[in-house]
């Protein structure tokens, strides 16, 4: 499979958040292993000029995710904390573009898109090939890509930088068949052709 960034690519970086990595309160186990091949897309993006995006969890402290509120998970990814950080490994650009999602108390939000700017921004753009990777693949991954591809975007789906809950075992492996069977395109670092 080979595969090119074109001047309508853009990257899309999901949650590489403190939290999320082994030490955070919702750890993704080996989550810390996406950090050095999403480093080597980050540098590939950056050498073509093409936008970067890294989505986060941004949870008000009474999201409705969490246990005491009735949701599935602990705490996590509260605003303006450490565990909402991007991990301190992960060399974001400094141009990159945030996008905050699950802001909303009373809404779950997996997806970037959802209830986020980021349609509107790469419509903007003019971007139409998205490459997705981060955490975790069975959830905010996984949503981001069926949105992508929902709204309309060749996705490429980076294989090599993703990690996934496994909340029940399998869970990761029904997810990248879906999102493939829906139409997204797997790849890894050498399926990029510079």
């Amino acid at each position: 499979m080979k595969i090119y960034i074109t001047n309508k690519s853009a990257l899309v970086i999901v949650d590489v958040q403190n939290d999320f990595i082994p030490g955070g309160a919702l750890p993704v186990p080996d989550g810390d292993k996406v950090i050095d091949p999403l480093n080597q897309y980050i540098q590939l993006f950056r050498q073509q000029g093409r936008p970067i995006f890294a989505t986060r969890d941004w949870h008000p402290p009474n999201h409705i995710s969490f246990k005491e509120y009735g949701g599935i998970w602990p705490p996590h990814c509260i605003q303006n904390s450490w565990g909402a950080e991007f991990h301190p490994n992960l060399k974001l650009p400094k141009d990159t573009i945030i996008i905050s999602k699950a802001t909303d108390p009373n809404k779950e939000a997996y997806s970037g898109f959802q209830g986020t700017e980021l349609d509107d921004i790469l419509k903007s753009k003019g971007i139409k090939r998205l490459f997705i990777g981060g955490l975790a693949t069975d959830y905010c991954v996984k949503n981001t890509v069926l949105d992508a591809l929902e709204l309309g975007y060749e996705t490429i789906l980076l294989l090599d930088a993703i990690k996934g809950v496994d909340v029940n075992k399998g869970d990761s492996e029904k997810a990248i068949d879906e999102m493939i069977k829906k139409g997204a395109i797997g790849i890894k670092l050498d399926d990029i052709v510079e």
